[in-house]
């Protein structure tokens, strides 16, 4: 073994946890396997680090596989460690995070390794809403490997190294890896949507630090929260203007203005990600229109519709928060669903799906509607009817079944131009204002802008008792 890539695999568990807090377990195993010569070649703790440490001062879970044995290879000791850490993760209530560096199946272990292998897939499915599971691919995940890291719950992937693949990119029919690298961090995180964040080894591990803080450590952790140092009522005067990029609207209202945004290359028409309020974890989701850099420079555009892998995204997300009790905030302006040929084959089945988890979802839920809110793409991103405990609205936002000019062509098709815009103003007061909505109780409130923070925070105090019982029954099936 090589004692430069041993302390590789036990530097990123160092980096990833607090000072000298990590204690190993099942360190003198080895693999037990003697086929093809297995027992003549050295194989310290079988390829794997696995033990206990402390984030923040919480409780975690490692394992971090070691390249330099075997490849990195899974055998059938190498999954039991795995799956022991997992047992008493289980056991004591705590996150596990998996560092990923491996060549797959150890060939040489043949069933023991693969009956071994599945005993990992079961603990993660039976772990899976129990404590969050994160993964970190600083190598090689590829063939059954992939699995592992779409049963967690993040993905974090070094940018250069990382390869994540179920089929190599030229096993592909047609393709070949200078064509297209579908193992790269690039493919995986902006079309496959698996990865959450990309960056170098040491940005990763600093960004699974902040992650950890944010989560509880289980379904029943309720004191996941940090003193707030913030202005509970701050004013956020150019809120305003942010309606088009939503993911620096979230970043205005949060605590501190922090904003830990997930699969932010993916979908970039829904965001999704984390802020704190008033020093509680809240999980967030909502429409974008304008993407903007650091400079301030507008670099995307999107239509003001529900795509289907936004809403994919999105459901996957409020499906967490549900498990994790963790409360949900959406900001809402989407006025119908992207309108191609390929969305056209699975948008209904995708709307269904966000549709499903806000209405599904029992933990405090608060909407604010931003911009425009038409049709049933709105009712799909949390409004009244589908669930919301609280909506708010800001003066400028519409709410109804269309927008006000093209209903006044449906009703008044044979009129003139002026004609048409007269009815279509008529019905802009009548039927999609904010007002409107508010008069018939589909709104709680208008809010300035500027004032969402307070609302926010007070409409969260408010719900932090809820409780809400779903109709008793094994499991939804959408």
């Amino acid at each position: 073994m090589s004692n430069t890539a041993q302390s590789l695999a036990s530097k990123r568990i160092a980096s990833l946890l607090d000072e000298n807090s990590f204690v190993e377990i099942g360190g003198c195993v080895t693999a037990r396997n003697t086929d093809f010569n297995l027992s003549e070649k050295e194989t310290p703790a079988d390829g794997v680090i696995t033990g206990y440490g402390v984030i923040d001062g919480s409780l975690v879970y490692v394992y971090s596989q070691d390249a330099s044995v075997l490849n990195g290879t899974i055998g059938e000791m190498h999954a039991k460690k795995i799956v022991r850490l997992y047992d008493l993760a289980m056991k004591t209530g705590a996150p596990v995070i998996g560092l990923v560096d491996c060549a797959g199946l150890r060939l040489q272990e043949a069933t023991d390794a693969l009956n071994a292998f599945g005993e990992i897939y079961t603990k993660q499915v039976m772990a899976s809403g129990v404590i969050p599971q994160i993964t970190g691919i600083f190598g090689t995940c590829g063939g059954g490997l992939a699995i592992v890291p779409a049963l967690t719950d993040f993905t974090f992937m070094e940018e250069k190294s990382g390869k994540l693949f179920v089929n190599s990119p030229n096993a592909l029919e047609g393709n070949e890896i200078s064509k297209c690298d579908t193992s790269s961090a690039k493919y995986q995180s902006e079309e496959a949507g698996l990865v959450d964040v990309l960056g170098s080894e040491e940005e990763i591990l600093a960004q699974m630090r902040l992650l950890i803080s944010m989560l509880p450590s289980n379904y029943e952790d309720n004191s996941s929260y940090e003193d707030c140092t913030d202005d509970l009522n701050r004013v956020c005067p150019e809120l305003e203007n942010c309606v088009g990029d939503t993911a620096i609207a979230l970043s205005q209202i949060a605590d501190n203005n922090e904003f830990f945004e997930v699969k932010a290359a993916y979908a970039k028409d829904m965001v999704t990600g984390f802020i704190r309020l008033n020093g509680a974890t809240v999980g967030c989701v909502a429409n974008r229109s304008e993407v903007y850099n650091d400079e301030g420079e507008k670099t995307e555009s999107f239509d003001k519709v529900l795509s289907v892998r936004g809403c994919k995204k999105a459901a996957d997300f409020v499906k967490f928060c549900d498990a994790f009790e963790i409360p949900v905030l959406s900001l809402t302006n989407v006025k119908g669903y992207k309108a191609t040929k390929c969305s056209e084959a699975n948008i209904a089945k995708a709307a269904a799906q966000l549709t499903y988890a806000f209405t599904n979802a029992t933990v405090p839920k608060v909407n604010i509607v931003i911009g425009e809110a038409f049709g049933s793409a709105y009712l799909a991103m949390n409004s009244k009817s589908t669930g919301a405990d609280m909506v708010f609205a800001w003066p400028g936002a519409q709410i109804g079944m269309m927008d006000a000019r093209l209903a006044a062509k449906i009703m008044y098709a044979d009129s003139d131009a002026a004609t048409i815009n007269e009815k279509a103003a008529e019905y802009a007061d009548l039927q999609s204002s904010a007002m409107a909505a508010a008069k018939r109780g589909y709104v709680d409130s208008i809010i300035e802008a500027e004032d969402t923070r307070k609302y926010v925070i007070g409409a969260f105090e408010m719900l932090f008792t809820k409780r809400e019982d779903c109709p008793s029954k094994k499991h939804g099936t959408v």
